[in-house]
């Protein structure tokens, strides 16, 4: 798909859930947003399953998904892309990589890692332990990029100008895990630019990781998509909810009143009858009335008690 088609809409959106469970409300939070934000700017949207990371998935996980994106109303365009069919193009964005000089193989486990940063300070950042290995004198190694010295800028349409010292924070990262798995960091940005995708709508906790996906973006000669990052949901503990926090699956039975707080959530500020309203109709209010700005000052929120039983 090229960006630059004239037949290509200008507005090219993704929701890129993991199939490690059912939906629950911080995910279908970020889903409707992602969603609004594209139909009220015309565009397109899109739904990539995330599951090149197979340990984590759950058999049935991506058809529940998707059944709960149908129920809201959430319709995408075009098939469903599946990272675990696309191995291909991560490993021909890493030999490109790789051909730069840009490698190295990585055997600091976790423990040499957290013991290093205790011993000589250095936090969560890489301190290059491993940068002037060869790969041929390696057997069982992660795959590492080498960062410099520049700084990552980019305008956030949320969160507003950032910067960030890529090396001095982060220092090298991994983009391909020890157990010959494709990394996060690598894989989002292959399968952004696959789809063509303009705009990345997605939660505030992946912040501190754009600046590495520019980095690599930049490396492979791809566009940057631009960004927005909203308030992460949290719950009562203020902790973000997820699978791990044991976040509940999202109660299909009321899909209007579910959207109708989701909106809230998102300080649109729905009229109270709309509640009452079918759940497609709840959406057209919501891409006709789609603006986010109000969402600039939080970094998290916290559904109220009353809407806890609905996630």
């Amino acid at each position: 798909m090229n960006p630059s088609s004239k037949t290509t809409p200008v507005y090219i959106g993704r929701f890129a859930p993991s199939p490690t469970g059912p939906l629950h409300l911080g995910s279908l939070y970020t889903a409707l947003a992602s969603f609004l934000d594209a139909r009220h700017h015309q565009g397109k949207w899109l739904v990539r399953i995330d599951d090149v990371d197979t340990p984590r998935n759950t058999p049935g996980a991506a058809s529940l998904i998707l059944k709960t994106l149908e129920a809201f109303g959430l319709h995408w365009d075009e098939t469903i892309y599946y990272e675990s069919q696309h191995i291909n193009r991560y490993e021909s964005a890493l030999a490109r990589l790789k051909a730069l000089n840009l490698l190295y193989p990585c055997t600091c486990s976790r423990k040499h890692l957290t013991d290093y940063a205790h011993h000589h300070g250095g936090g969560d950042r890489y301190p290059g332990i491993c940068r002037d290995k060869n790969f041929h004198e390696q057997n069982d190694y992660a795959v590492r990029i080498k960062t410099d010295n520049g700084v990552i800028e980019f305008f956030d349409r949320l969160q507003g100008e950032f910067s960030e010292h890529l090396n001095a924070v982060h220092g090298d990262f991994i983009i391909k895990r020890k157990d010959q798995l494709f990394a996060y960091q690598l894989a989002v940005v292959v399968d952004d630019q696959a789809q063509g995708v303009t705009h990345v709508v997605r939660g505030i906790d992946l912040l501190d990781s754009t600046s590495k996906q520019i980095f690599l973006q930049t490396l492979l000669g791809y566009r940057p998509p631009s960004y927005m990052h909203l308030p992460i949901l949290v719950d009562e503990k203020g902790q973000k909810l997820s699978k791990q926090t044991y976040a509940q699956a999202v109660d299909q039975r009321n899909p209007s009143a579910v959207l109708f707080h989701l909106l809230q959530l998102l300080k649109q500020a729905p009229p109270e009858e709309l509640i009452n309203s079918l759940p497609q109709e709840i959406l057209q209010w919501g891409i006709s009335h789609w603006h986010p700005a109000p969402l600039q000052s939080w970094t998290q929120l916290c559904p109220s008690n009353g809407f806890a039983g609905l996630n």
